[in-house]
């Protein structure tokens, strides 16, 4: 489908997000306009691309003059041993001002699924000190079910050269040594963004060569549960599903199979009031290698340890 006028004729000023969550009604009237960037950050997963491969440009279809923020290529750490880990803050700021962002503009993120890597972006953005970033609910299919336009065939912006400049933070992201720490201290949560079956080992990893279950102490919430129809819950059922795992502990530490969803259970814990995240990049694609880490298996809907 080519790209159609958006209802309502001229853009609306792009102002101040209301959160780090943004509907369709608020993006549409707004779309074109000078300051606002919009990133598609869907994986190849999918869209039938496999990780790593240069995404088809014929195959892509999503909201006008969107740019590609590409998790399983440029805007991941492709020298490392691990898929999807952060890239160095050189690297981030030199792909972002290749998508031509400035430290000025606002950014929305989406993907082709709903709520699922749009959340990584908009925590990388986070991590990396930009903090004019949100995440559209629903993504792609909520734009399209809303009779929005979409363009097919042709990429985002090219040859644009942006002022973004990474500020790295110290906490957004953790290692594997911060979250053995988290799971000895009373004060924190880690939460595994898995499915119940892998959580529990009942089902295999997969990644070859990974063990199945989980770390010790650690609880189970799979990111699918904190949405409806790929829109996330409202807050107060975001707060009753943290809080009836964490209990009093305000320290969340977020992990999942490659630090992709876990950053959806991060966008969750943020929109219910918690300020203290941070994920696992390495997650379960670090955590489960054969090592001297712990895994247990078994536990129920609190990760709770067999008895």
């Amino acid at each position: 489908m080519g790209v159609r006028n958006i209802p309502g004729g001229a853009q609306s000023p792009v102002g101040t997000l209301p959160g780090p969550l943004v509907g369709a009604d608020w993006l549409a009237p707004r779309l074109g306009g000078a300051g606002l960037v919009v990133l598609d950050a869907s994986v190849g997963a999918h869209r039938g691309i496999a990780p790593g491969s240069p995404r088809p440009r014929e195959d892509r279809r999503g909201i006008p003059g969107a740019r590609i923020f590409d998790i399983d290529g440029a805007l991941s750490d492709g020298a490392g041993p691990l898929p999807h880990t952060m890239p160095g803050a050189d690297r981030f700021t030199e792909e972002l001002r290749s998508l031509g962002v400035n430290d000025t503009d606002t950014v929305v993120v989406y993907d082709a699924v709903g709520i699922y890597s749009s959340a990584r972006a908009w925590w990388m953005l986070r991590a990396m000190g930009f903090d004019r970033a949100a995440v559209l609910d629903g993504g792609l299919p909520a734009w399209v079910a809303a009779g929005l336009p979409v363009e097919s065939g042709g990429p985002g912006p090219v040859g644009l050269c942006g002022d973004f400049t990474a500020r790295p933070r110290t906490g957004p992201v953790v290692g594997s040594a911060e979250v053995a720490a988290a799971l000895a201290d009373p004060a924190a949560a880690v939460f595994d963004a898995r499915s119940r079956e892998r959580f529990s080992g009942a089902a295999p990893e997969p990644r070859a060569g990974l063990r199945g279950g989980h770390m010790p102490g650690a609880v189970n919430l799979p990111f699918g549960e904190i949405q409806h129809d790929g829109f996330m819950s409202p807050a107060p059922e975001l707060r009753a599903a943290f809080s009836a795992l964490a209990g009093e502990r305000r320290r969340l530490v977020f992990s999942c199979g490659s630090g992709v969803t876990a950053c959806v259970l991060a966008l969750g814990a943020e929109l219910a009031g918690y300020r203290d995240l941070s994920v696992y990049d390495g997650s379960w694609s670090e955590w489960g290698l054969p090592s001297s880490r712990p895994v247990v298996t078994g536990g129920g809907r609190a990760g709770t340890e067999p008895s």
